[in-house]
């Protein structure tokens, strides 16, 4: 694929339709709950509960690492003074606390099962709206 290649000129882009992220859960219900019920995420339920949510446009970016390569999701906020406020006010669990970094100001949120999700509000360039 060229890179920054436009749709339309035989880029992958023209059949690659979306993009299917996965949260691996030991309490797949209640972190389900939360992405419903908290985020506020809509959804599709596929049967038994196995609920599909709707994500917010989204970034996709490859880092380096010397370590075994893993996997991450992380939520943008626009403010995240005011979406922590608003989560811990919910009884969310903020097990990090908004600190600036390189690419943006992160905080770390705890989902019911116990697993970890970072929030961040973003000043680096993005591509969501490309």
């Amino acid at each position: 694929m060229v890179p920054g290649a436009a749709a339309g000129s035989g880029s992958l882009t023209d059949v690659i339709t979306g993009m299917h992220a996965l949260l691996y859960s030991t309490d797949a219900a209640a972190d389900r709950a939360f992405l419903r019920d908290v985020l506020g995420f809509p959804y599709v339920d596929d049967g038994d509960g196995w609920l599909i949510f709707k994500a917010p446009p989204s970034e996709l970016a490859v880092h380096p690492t010397d370590s075994q390569p893993t996997h991450s999701v992380a939520f943008m906020v626009d403010d995240i003074a005011e979406t922590v406020a608003d989560l811990s006010s919910q009884g969310v669990t903020v097990i990090a606390e908004p600190s600036q970094r390189r690419y943006g100001i992160v905080a770390m949120i705890g989902l019911p099962s116990g697993a970890e999700v970072e929030i961040y509000q973003p000043t680096h360039r993005m591509a969501k709206d490309l």
